[in-house]
């Protein structure tokens, strides 16, 4: 039986759809209409779990498409190729007389031309002209000025170097006049934006051909036809004046409804007002399928058609939340993929100078049956327990679920995401559609803010203020907790924010040291680390970004109330002691079980140092003073970097060479004085690591060569000076270009090299985060990610995952 509370109306309203409501209608067949053009589909003869659900918010979303069309379809129409659209496009002949279905259609926003000369041209600010960078597939927009006014080809084939970069002079909202070349600085963009004289203009239609993508030149009647939607209502709730998370009020775009095109808007109305109608289709299908109904809402517990009709609203509202991520004017195209972007790839809402506009009956990314497709796979796999679930909306500092319970949670990363305020960005179009249904959680205007637990120094005044903010109330969060939580059990902490803080060789982050701060004052003692997968493996952007490949769970139990202090050399001892047989844990020592990604070791190593620090009343400083949480994280982090160290184990004088040369100038060239000196040290020579075939040394500059510059048949058994580095740098060679069976291969012909070559990986990552080179890091962190793949192909054993089906 699960319990969970959040104060933010969305998450509370997405816990409700996941453990409440499925549990109420199990087991029960569906009971709308089959789809006119499913009718002679087989049906199943049994209805398990939500499955009948599912199925019904798949009908009725069907439904909602179809009489949206009927509704709205005017306003996207097909595109028909005409004879001159085709000339000079012989791609574009098999279609000459045919109509298309356009998938999306591309625009640029405008300002009027800072030179006086065309200050009455509507000059375009465009990111990239590219439109498809598929192999064989390229297209491109080429601008194509004539006289005071300029017009959008559309060209297929391998496009110039300058079309990647647009009409985009730098990084921000800086641009270049289309018509005189003349610099439009971002002060002129914001001056135009917020006196409103920012506008878009058609640059691209994307259309879907036989075998893909159809791009074509715009026309004016296909932006007339978008220009003549005349939305009912759009979203009035002005955005937070904070630039970190919000740069579109920077352009005079204040409110959310602003976000969207007026066709967009037209359709999100409709899709809107359809749920309602869908609602009470739902309640009068189930009653004459036989449904009892008791006239109460899912709200106030009923169980009968009523509720029922109130659940499926539910999920078609959520599949219209789901269809304002992509069907809005800050939606990206993304040129390899050749499809619209999502708006929220990352936690903020970004301005956006050329966007992509979906079809919404495209049937693509963007349509209304696509958004809802992964909300009924979910509730069709959805492994339902006998009793229902239970969500609710409440303030952690104040709540009381967590009596006498198992308690699993993910609190906020200190300042890294604004939830509440990005979350405003679905709950004005859920509040609008699903309110009548649970007007409980949407009472409110916007989502609550003011108690919201993170650090927002917009909100609280000052850095200092927000950070005592967090503080308080995450110790009172955690303190409730502790004293509540059943006492057989720990309590698990999901946390996934980075130590970004990088200064020398200490890195920390005050988000972590507040968190741990207010584990220490809530008298919880961490027992346990246990790094979890947690996310997907392209959203690890760089390794220069807040983004984990796994979530930390910090396992916390109540501090006993015997504890001492103890002095700080003691609590240095037992790091030493204790430390090192905790990382190679982490690392997956030799049993070839999965490490933990580079990424993460930083994070994952806090648990087993801050389990030391944390299980003693305080760690006392030589003059008394208690040691804080960031003393204790240099001291764990320091730890961690001796570990890795090749300086602190068994490696070869090359290596040594290598590492120190790396650390100081990563694959750029450094003087050869330097370089000899340095040789020296290690107890080698630059000619002897020259033999070894890892660095060049000519003209007086001596440079390490990149791992893809190595040779391809390279052998160590005929190798007769093999460092670890050239080792570990063939096998990331291997793994970059044929994958981990070669790579694993590789590894059989030097097993005895294998765990040096992890470490060493661990330890260049480490170099490559601290000087924040996020693709030089890359390699590394994906050959030990990789590793237990390579280790399984290196004694041509099965594979963990066909081991785990097995068992």
């Amino acid at each position: 039986e699960a319990y969970a509370s959040d104060l933010n109306p969305v998450a509370v309203l997405i816990n409700k759809a996941m453990i409440e409501i499925p549990p109420k209608f199990t087991n029960r067949p569906p009971v709308g209409p089959i789809p006119d053009d499913e009718r002679q589909q087989e049906m199943p003869k049994e209805w398990n779990g939500a499955q009948g659900l599912a199925e019904d918010v798949r009908r009725y979303g069907h439904w909602m498409r179809d009489e949206a069309y009927k509704r709205i379809g005017h306003l996207y129409p097909q595109v028909e190729i005409t004879k001159e659209m085709a000339k000079g496009r012989p791609d574009l002949t098999p279609y000459v007389g045919r109509k298309l279905t356009v998938i999306a259609w591309l625009w640029a926003r405008t300002v009027k031309s800072p030179n006086p000369a065309y200050s009455h041209v509507d000059v375009p600010l465009v990111s990239s002209f590219l439109l498809s960078t598929k192999k064989g597939k390229e297209a491109w927009v080429k601008p194509v000025v004539d006289g005071d006014s300029y017009r959008f080809e559309v060209k297929i084939g391998t496009p110039p170097e300058d079309a990647k970069s647009g009409t985009k002079l730098s990084r921000g909202a800086n641009f270049m006049c289309l018509m005189s070349q003349t610099p439009i600085e971002s002060k002129y963009i914001y001056e135009s934006g917020k006196a409103g004289r920012i506008g878009q203009r058609l640059m691209a239609v994307v259309a879907e051909g036989d075998r893909g993508r159809v791009y074509l030149s715009p026309v004016d009647e296909m932006e007339g036809v978008a220009l003549s939607a005349k939305p009912d209502w759009a979203p009035s709730l002005k955005m937070p004046d904070n630039p970190r998370w919000f740069s579109p009020p920077m352009y005079g775009m204040e409110t959310y409804g602003e976000l969207f095109t007026p066709r967009q808007l037209v359709a999100l109305n409709t899709f809107s007002d359809l749920v309602q109608e869908a609602r009470s289709r739902v309640i009068a299908d189930a009653m004459a399928a036989g449904m009892d109904d008791d006239k109460r809402g899912i709200e106030g517990g009923g169980t009968g058609a009523t509720a029922y009709g109130d659940a499926v609203a539910v999920y078609l509202g959520l599949g219209v939340s789901r269809l304002t991520d992509i069907l809005n004017s800050l939606c990206g195209w993304e040129t390899s993929k050749t499809q619209v972007r999502h708006v929220f790839t990352r936690h903020a809402i970004p301005m956006m100078w050329d966007f992509g506009e979906n079809n919404v009956f495209g049937g693509a990314a963007g349509d209304y049956l696509v958004s809802l497709t992964n909300l009924t796979k979910f509730l069709e796999r959805l492994r339902l327990s006998v009793k229902a679930g239970h969500a609710g909306q409440a303030d952690v500092t104040n709540q009381s679920i967590s009596a006498g319970k198992v308690v699993s949670t993910d609190p906020p990363y200190y300042d890294n995401i604004g939830y509440a305020d990005l979350s405003d960005f679905f709950y004005v179009w859920l509040r609008k559609v699903l309110k009548p249904v649970l007007p409980g959680i949407f009472s409110t205007i916007s989502v609550p803010k003011d108690d919201e637990l993170i650090a927002s120094p917009y909100r609280q005044g000052s850095r200092e203020a927000a950070e005592m903010f967090f503080l308080d109330g995450m110790k009172h969060a955690l303190m409730g907790i502790a004293t509540q939580s059943h006492r057989g059990t720990p309590v698990t902490l999901y946390y996934a924010f980075k130590q970004s803080e990088t200064n020398g060789d200490i890195t920390s982050s005050t988000g972590w040291e507040t968190f741990l701060e207010a584990i220490m004052e809530s008298n919880l003692s961490v027992t346990g680390t246990w790094p979890m997968r947690t996310e997907l493996g392209n959203r690890m952007i760089s390794s220069g970004t807040n983004a984990l490949a796994s979530s930390i769970v910090l396992v916390c139990r109540p501090r006993s109330t015997s504890a001492n202090p103890i002095p700080r050399r003691s609590f240095q001892r037992e790091l030493r002691e204790e430390m090192p047989q905790a990382l190679k844990t982490m690392i997956g020592g030799s049993t070839g079980r999965s490490p933990i990604a580079p990424v993460d070791l930083a994070q994952a190593a806090i648990g087993p140092g801050m389990a030391i620090f944390s299980k003693y009343e305080a760690v006392l400083n030589q003059d008394g003073s208690r040691m804080s949480v960031h003393d204790a994280l240099v001291l764990i982090n320091r730890e961690i970097s001796d570990y890795l160290n090749p300086e602190a184990g068994d490696f070869d004088a090359d290596t040594l060479f290598c590492t120190a040369w790396f650390d100081q100038y990563g694959w750029k060239k450094g003087p050869f004085g330097e370089a000899d000196v340095l040789a020296r040290a290690k107890g080698t020579s630059v000619d002897g690591v020259r033999e070894s075939g890892v660095i060049e040394a000519k003209a007086g500059k001596v440079g390490l060569i990149r791992w893809d510059k190595y040779p391809k048949d390279w052998d160590p058994a005929r190798d007769t000076r093999t460092p670890v580095w050239e080792a570990c740098h063939h096998m990331i060679r291997l793994l970059d270009s044929r994958g981990e069976a070669d790579a694993g291969t590789l590894l059989a012909s030097m097993p005895e090299r294998g765990e040096k070559i992890r470490q060493l990986a661990y330890h260049l990552y480490t170099i490559c985060d601290r000087n924040k080179w996020s693709e030089d890091a890359r390699p590394y962190n994906n050959l030990v990610t990789a590793w237990s793949g390579i280790i399984v192909a290196s004694s041509g054993g099965p594979s963990l995952e066909q081991t785990e089906m097995e068992l």
